[in-house]
């Protein structure tokens, strides 16, 4: 039992192992965080992250003490499945069966880096890019006004073809109702449209084959100037949508009033990303042009009209907002070229300094960043952590926390300006793996909440799956297995 256990195990482990790209500098310190030079050649960081996520993050992800001695005696970590398989069957930890933390423990070293597989190519610069809940559905936005709603379970067969109404410029966001029942999407235009997800018509055009409600952001009580949706998210009990606007502000839209209840004067400059920190919807994060990520508690705004906390470190805009979910973490994606990793226990009362540092122009839609603007630092950074290697250009590249269920929220994935996708250890700030694929920028990306599979799409127009091994078939130009002196030491 065990022998044929384990086969099938080091043979898929070996597979995947083959296709990570890993970078050596990062693997001899599983406790630093990455940085890179002026020269842009990476170095070994000097420092690692030791704060409570990381302790937290640990304990979601690291396998039942008994589990870690098997055959050894001492604490030696990653456990080897071979020796998790053992153990378990040995019922060491008394439970007869893996916890969650052992689960996330065998799970996230399979990672989703083989591949690609086609899903769909469109003649469109694909936005969005997002699983549902439950993962049975993903959702790519393209900017020929199309959003299309696949159906997983059912082969990836295209489920609902959506030609967006009244689009400017592009689908900046869509999003999915809690009951999967309704789709939000916006571009830059302050009407949020919302079409129903579930109804039994494939080809959904506004107004013709289905109705298109329109939720008019821009009311005249607030002015009533034409401006664009950048952000928009549902409510945990679909009641509410928050949105992001380029007219500086933060909207919260009440559904069962079918009007703004709420509207806030949030930033100095576009207000990129906003999302609700938890289900409980009381706090939302935003992040903005002008650099700042803010929290806004909304059972005191009526008494303040001020934010809660300023969370500063970012030189540069914030093009993405992603909450771990627990109303205490979040990151964002900067303009600046990194990742920034926030508790905002660390946030200030107020804006208490700015970075001072512009001694350049620079303009991301169209140019390089700057050479001399790497090895700059804000004089009041607040961050836990910084992630760099991926470049931030031209588009709002989102990034994401990994899977709780799998991984246990181990890592942190992006997209990039130079088509790939990136997957960093949370902890650690290791770059474990380097997808490759895409001609154009990587936009936006999203990791199934369950299977080892993430999803990509990019301005190239393609929509590709990555996966791990064995968990579907392999490309014909990927199926030779490469075994690796690495490989054979850690795992047999």
């Amino acid at each position: 039992m065990y022998a044929t256990a384990s086969a099938l195990y080091i043979d898929e482990m070996g597979y995947a192992m083959s296709r990570l790209e890993i970078d050596s500098d990062h693997c001899e310190d599983e406790n630093a965080i990455h940085e890179e030079s002026s020269s842009g050649q990476s170095k070994m960081p000097s420092t690692f992250l030791d704060n409570e996520i990381a302790q937290i993050t640990k304990l979601k992800s690291n396998p039942h003490q008994q589990l870690v001695q098997v055959g050894t005696g001492r604490p030696q970590l990653p456990v080897s499945p071979v020796k998790m398989l053992a153990g378990r069957e040995s019922n060491y930890s008394g439970r007869g069966r893996f916890s969650s933390a052992d689960r996330c423990h065998l799970l996230s070293r399979y990672l989703p880096v083989n591949g690609p597989w086609l899903i769909d190519q469109m003649s469109s610069r694909a936005y969005v890019s997002q699983f549902s809940a439950d993962g049975s559905l993903f959702i790519a936005g393209f900017q020929g006004s199309h959003i299309r709603i696949y159906n997983v379970d059912r082969g990836w067969k295209v489920q609902k073809n959506i030609l967006a109404k009244n689009l400017r410029w592009t689908i900046t966001d869509t999003c999915l109702s809690p009951d999967q029942h309704y789709l939000a999407y916006a571009s830059m235009s302050p009407i949020v449209h919302i079409v129903n997800a579930g109804s039994a018509e494939t080809e959904s055009l506004a107004n013709v084959t289905e109705i298109h409600d329109g939720l008019d952001f821009s009311s005249n009580d607030y002015g009533g100037y034409s401006f664009g949706i950048f952000c928009v998210k549902f409510s945990k009990d679909g009641r509410e949508l928050v949105a992001g606007s380029s007219d500086n502000s933060i909207y919260v839209y009440d559904l069962e009033a079918n009007k703004i209840s709420l509207r806030i004067l949030a930033h100095t400059s576009d207000v990129n990303t906003v999302c609700f920190a938890d289900e409980t919807s009381h706090l939302i994060y935003s992040g903005s042009d002008d650099s700042f990520c803010k929290v806004w508690d909304r059972r005191c705004l009526i008494a303040k009209a001020k934010p809660a906390g300023v969370l500063m470190g970012h030189l540069e805009g914030i093009t993405f907002i992603d909450t771990r979910g627990d109303g205490r973490y979040f990151i964002s994606n900067g303009k600046d070229q990194t990742i920034k990793l926030w508790d905002i226990r660390k946030m200030s009362s107020n804006v208490t300094c700015n970075p001072g540092y512009r001694s350049y122009e620079w303009d991301y839609r169209w140019m390089d960043y700057p050479p001399q603007a790497k090895d700059l630092t804000h004089p009041c950074d607040q961050s836990v952590a910084t992630y760099r290697g991926h470049s931030v250009l031209r588009t709002l590249i989102r990034c994401y926390f990994s899977p709780a269920f799998s991984t246990g929220q181990k890592y942190i994935y992006t997209g990039s300006h130079n088509a790939c996708v990136y997957i960093y250890d949370l902890v650690s700030g290791a770059q474990v793996a380097t997808l490759k694929h895409h001609k154009s920028p990587v936009r936006d990306c999203s990791w199934h909440p369950f299977n080892t599979m993430l999803v990509s799409s990019s301005w190239d127009g393609d929509v590709v799956k990555w996966e791990f091994a064995g968990s579907g078939d392999r490309p014909a130009s990927l199926s030779k297995r490469v075994w690796t002196r690495h490989f054979y030491d850690e795992y047999i």
